[in-house]
């Protein structure tokens, strides 16, 4: 106990994070060298992540949650840490995201922009900086952003691969994101993904007018067991549904305006139109 450093848990939440690790520890009597044991690490990590020299991991909140028996639990270490790697990210997206990587079909609708399963790094990178120059993130965040775009999508690269079904509003492909190249490359992207054989493309165009069921960014998960859940966010917060009963409804409204929207050829000859405007 001569070299016991004194943390701060408000310092910040990885430094929370380390001093809850202590605090459950040293309430079973557990010196650092019986915790590594039982999370297959070194006592020296331990202390690391104790003392917020080292950010922890996925893989070491699973195995702290299971030493701990938190497992599951709306206190469980893995839940803080995705709470505070996903900090910038709106309520319900990060337990949201535990789900997709491991779907069986993934539905959604996007509105004014290309949806994140879908961006090239460089439309990535230009909205996140944009974030970063109105404020509304730091800069670390916005590489966490961009970094999340890539992995959700490897998520979805596994065998076999999930039906990815996609309707998006016609502003994401008019409105300008970056510059030209970089619009163009995104473009060329949406037609590469619609040429899959796991994936269905679709525009909804302007001309929907009220049909459309939707005016808010929306994704639907079917589970290997084939049970649903939906994901909706306004601007300022998302909410995470997971009773079928709720899900349904919003499924058949999916259904329905996947009817009404522009079959997969005439989408991809629309976002062809389009790149033929960009130089």
């Amino acid at each position: 106990m001569v070299n016991r450093k004194e943390l701060n848990p408000e310092s910040s939440p990885q430094a929370a994070y380390g001093a809850r690790v202590r605090r459950f520890r040293e309430r079973r009597g557990w010196n650092q060298e019986d915790l590594a044991a039982r999370l297959g690490c070194s006592s020296q990590h331990i202390s690391a992540v104790e003392t917020a020299r080292k950010p922890p991991t996925l893989p070491f909140s699973r195995k702290a949650d299971v030493a701990f028996g938190a497992a599951g639990s709306v206190d469980s270490f893995e839940r803080e840490w995705r709470d505070f790697r996903h900090g910038s990210l709106l309520e319900g997206f990060p337990e949201y995201l535990g789900y997709e990587g491991r779907a069986a079909e993934v539905r959604l609708y996007e509105v004014g922009v290309v949806p994140g399963l879908l961006q090239t790094p460089e439309y990535a990178e230009v909205l996140a900086a944009s974030a970063v120059k109105r404020g509304a993130i730091t800069m670390d965040q916005a590489d966490e952003r961009v970094k999340l775009v890539a992995d959700r999508q490897a998520a979805l690269v596994r065998t076999p691969p999930p039906m990815v079904f996609v309707v998006l509003d016609e502003s994401c492909i008019r409105r300008p994101i970056g510059g030209p190249a970089a619009m163009d490359a995104q473009l060329a992207h949406l037609v590469e993904f619609a040429e899959q054989p796991n994936t269905v493309l679709q525009l909804a165009p302007f001309a929907m007018g009220d049909r459309r069921p939707f005016n808010l960014p929306l994704y639907i998960l079917t589970m290997p067991d084939r049970s649903l859940m939906s994901y909706a966010e306004s601007a300022q917060r998302g909410h995470l549904e997971r009773d079928n009963a709720c899900v349904l409804p919003i499924l058949t409204a999916y259904h329905q305006l996947q009817a009404e929207a522009l079959s997969q050829a005439a989408t991809v000859a629309m976002i062809s139109q389009e790149r033929k405007g960009t130089p």
